[in-house]
């Protein structure tokens, strides 16, 4: 009793019965060797395109997927690219997710997410997770790591490329902006504009220590104007609307002489200008707004809130691209610090002068 059974699915060819399917079934579909068959599928060497035409169809037709891991176990690495990064809910990580992908996408490397919650701990347990599977090479967010983490990027042996900050020192290579100065220009932009009386509202600092650079570049600034914050309001938890919109009613509340407010993210930003609209507080004359992360999503209010973009999706693509031409000696050198500039967006909710 044979246990492969052949079902016609077109005219050219047959699919065995549910099982696991091979190299070999591809090269009896197509008619071609099964080193062939494999060079096809790995775009490695010299195939005719009539070839490999007709390899891409067999595979195709009969639902034909690669095993990866047999091919970790001969080359020890898998296609895949190690992305760790804290959250999917912010609005900022799929826009540096696609960034990622529109380079990686020209290659056979493919992106694989792990989410850490802005957690140490657990960023910890998702790097050991994918490291266990031998990616090619490692995009992740941020320079602070818990000693072990480091390690373990350090003794990976792919490209590593910690993305979003470059105010630290990188393990291999890093992509991003610097916080500190943007806080920086921000206190600059606000001060110029004519506001004396300060308010910060955002993100408990310790883990996340993009939006505590901006806070301390920002500080920092103001005193060299002479100025320091009237008041400010921390909170965990995500960047939401109805979170901006509690704390700017909080701090106007207990700090009604505030002239302006400056917030470490968009989101929160958009709550506390819709909570001045519905209150009929005069934005940007009785008070100013900025946020920070350039949200195309924030388009859409009625009133376009300051901030600045931080080049996300050029993050994402300059990683991909680092990683892409290591993994194929295109540019085999690690190393690479690359520093984009966050842009200044006035918006309608800082005044100018």
């Amino acid at each position: 009793m044979t246990d492969k059974k052949i079902i016609p699915m077109n005219d050219d060819i047959e699919i065995p019965a549910r099982r696991p399917l091979t190299l070999r079934d591809v090269s009896e579909a197509s008619g071609v060797s099964e080193m062939t068959v494999s060079r096809v599928l790995r775009n490695r060497g010299d195939v005719s395109d009539a070839t490999r035409d007709k390899v891409l169809k067999a595979a195709k037709t009969l639902g034909y997927v690669p095993n990866k891991i047999a091919g970790a176990l001969a080359s020890s690495r898998v296609n895949l690219v190690a992305v760790i990064i804290p959250s999917l809910s912010n609005m900022v990580f799929p826009e540096v997710m696609t960034g990622i992908s529109e380079i990686l996408d020209e290659t056979p490397l493919q992106p694989v997410v792990g989410v850490t919650n802005y957690l140490p701990e657990k960023e910890e347990e998702v790097l050991f997770e994918m490291l266990s599977w031998r990616p090619s090479g490692v995009i992740i967010a941020g320079l602070e790591h818990t000693e072990a983490a480091t390690a373990m990027l350090k003794a990976s042996g792919v490209p590593v490329v910690e993305i979003m900050d470059t105010d630290g020192e990188p393990i291999d290579s890093m992509v991003g902006i610097s916080h500190r100065r943007a806080g920086r220009e921000m206190a600059r932009a606000i001060v110029k504009a004519g506001y004396q009386n300060i308010g910060f509202l955002g993100t408990k600092m310790p883990l996340d220590h993009r939006a505590r650079k901006r806070f301390e570049g920002f500080t920092e600034a103001l005193a060299k104007e002479g100025i320091e914050i009237v008041d400010q309001e921390f909170y965990s938890g995500g960047s939401a609307l109805a979170k901006g919109r509690e704390l700017t009613s909080t701090i106007l509340k207990r700090s009604p002489d505030i002239d302006f407010l400056y917030f470490s993210n968009d989101m929160i930003g958009a709550g506390g200008l819709l909570h001045c609209l519905d209150e009929g507080i005069e934005v940007p004359g009785r008070i100013g707004l900025a946020g920070f992360n350039g949200v195309e999503l924030l388009d859409g209010l009625p009133v376009k809130l300051a901030t600045m973009d931080a080049e996300r999706r050029e993050i994402g693509r300059s990683a991909a691209r680092i990683i892409a031409e290591q993994v194929d000696g295109t540019n085999p050198k690690g190393g690479q610090r690359i520093e984009l500039t966050p842009t200044l967006q006035i918006g309608q909710t800082l005044r100018r002068r």
